[in-house]
C-alpha cells in the first residue's frame, strides 16, 4: 500500500460513500450497485477495483459470489500517521 495511493482513494465521494457502507459489514458489488443512485455496475466495479488496490477493502470468494469488507488495519495505520501531528515534542 502506498499512502499516496490511499489517499487519493478516499479522496473520491463515490469511495468514501462505499467504504461508508462496508463499515456495517461485507456486501458483494451487486449489494453495492443497488445502494449507489446512477451507478452502473461497471463504475461500481471500478470504484471497488481502485480501493482493492489501496488495500482499503479486501475481498473473498463465497459460492459465486465475490464480497467486499474493509481492511481495518490500513484505517489504523491512517490514523497513527495522522496522530503524529496533533502530538507536540517533548509529549509521549
Amino acid at each position: 500500500m502506498s499512502f499516496s495511493q490511499t489517499m487519493k482513494a478516499v479522496a473520491d465521494p463515490v469511495r468514501r460513500e462505499i467504504l461508508t457502507m462496508l463499515k456495517e459489514g461485507r456486501l458483494t458489488a451487486g449489494d453495492i450497485a443497488a445502494k449507489v443512485e446512477g451507478l452502473s455496475s461497471a463504475t461500481v466495479s471500478y470504484h471497488l477495483s481502485q480501493l482493492k488496490q489501496a488495500s482499503l477493502i479486501t475481498e473473498a470468494k463465497y459460492k459465486n459470489f465475490i464480497y467486499y469488507e474493509l481492511n481495518a488495519s490500513v484505517f489504523e495505520e491512517i490514523m497513527l500517521w495522522c496522530a503524529q501531528f496533533t502530538q507536540k515534542e517533548g509529549n509521549s
